[in-house]
Parts: structure tokens; sequence; C-alpha cells
């Protein structure tokens, strides 16, 4: 009898087991029938992503390294050149170094879509640093830097969630509010 118990309880234990090996597949199955379309996303957004411009210096706005992008330190670029300015805090509110944020992360995703032709590529959106202009006594950096995060992960969905930092800086190019660096992970070619 002991050894039909124990064949019994394997059958069960096998039984279970093959049931939640189905069911894992069917929900990973199921998640990336859901994902976000990025490039759909934008365009729902009203977002058209811009030509970034040629750097200003000896350095390139993207890098590739295996399936790893590295993109240099963007900052706030309106449409006509010039850059959202000022000191998160003294010259501009958090609600307005959020939408500096912001315009970073577009920019940032123009230089990406432009290094790797399409944002449905993006397996991971992996690490981010974020520089704050403010005044020495501005501790509510993360606050500003949830402009970025917020919109990348409106994009990407859980794609797009990443780890950061967010420091504050006495200066930055330009005078300008933010600027952001990203690393992306992307499908092998």
């Amino acid at each position: 009898m002991s050894t039909f118990m124990a064949l019994s309880r394997f059958c069960v234990w096998r039984l279970a087991m093959s049931m939640f090996l189905f069911a894992a597949g069917s929900g990973a199955a199921q998640s990336q029938e859901t994902a976000i379309d990025p490039e759909k996303r934008l365009k729902e957004l009203g977002i058209e992503l811009q030509t970034p411009p040629a750097p200003a210096a000896n350095f390139v706005r993207a890098v590739r390294s295996g399936n790893l992008v590295f993109l240099s330190g963007h900052g706030p670029r309106k449409t006509d050149g010039s850059y959202i300015a000022g000191k998160i805090g003294q010259d501009l509110s958090i609600e307005q170094g959020r939408e500096a944020a912001r315009l970073t992360a577009i920019n940032l995703l123009a230089s990406l879509k432009a290094a790797i032709g399409d944002l449905n590529q993006v397996t991971r959106i992996v690490k981010v640093l974020g520089m704050v202009n403010a005044g020495e006594s501005f501790t509510n950096h993360p606050q500003v830097m949830n402009g970025f995060s917020d919109f990348i992960v409106s994009v990407f969905g859980e794609r797009g969630k990443h780890a950061r930092s967010a420091v504050g800086m006495a200066s930055l190019p330009n005078g300008m509010a933010v600027e952001i660096e990203m690393i992306v992970e992307v499908k092998a070619p």
C-alpha cells in the first residue's frame, strides 16, 4: 500500500507541476501579446520624434555595444534649439523641472530611434542618471526626475521601469534645467 501511496503522490505532484508550467507559459505568451508598442504609443500621445541635431563637440549621441545602447547626456532642447534653462527651486518650479525631464526623455528617444531604427527593438530601459540644475538647498531631485520616469514607463510599460539616480548639480551646460543619460538593452541584431 505504501508503494501505491507514493506513486499516487508523485502523480499528483507531477500533474500540479504540469499545470503550473502550462499556466506560466500561457502567462508569458499573453504578456507578450499585450506588450506596449512604443512607436504606436508615441503617436497616441501626439509626439513625433525629431531627427537629433549633430553633436556640437567630438562625441556621439549613442554608442551600441552588444545588446546595450549607451546614450550621452541630453537636455530639454526645444524644437527651436533653445533649452528649458534655470535652477529648479530657484528659477523654475518642480513642475517645470518635471516638464524639462519629460522633454529630455523625448529627446533621448529620438537619439535612440536614430541609433536602432525602431523603438520596438528595446527590451529594457536599464539605467538612468538624472542631473538636476538646482540651488544648494534644493533636495527634491527625485520629484523632478519623475517627469522622465513616468513618461518612459507610459511609452514602454514594464520594459520602461529602470534603475535610476537623481543628483543635484551646481550648473549644467547652457544653463539647462536637467541633463539625463540612459542605458538601454535592445534585441540582438
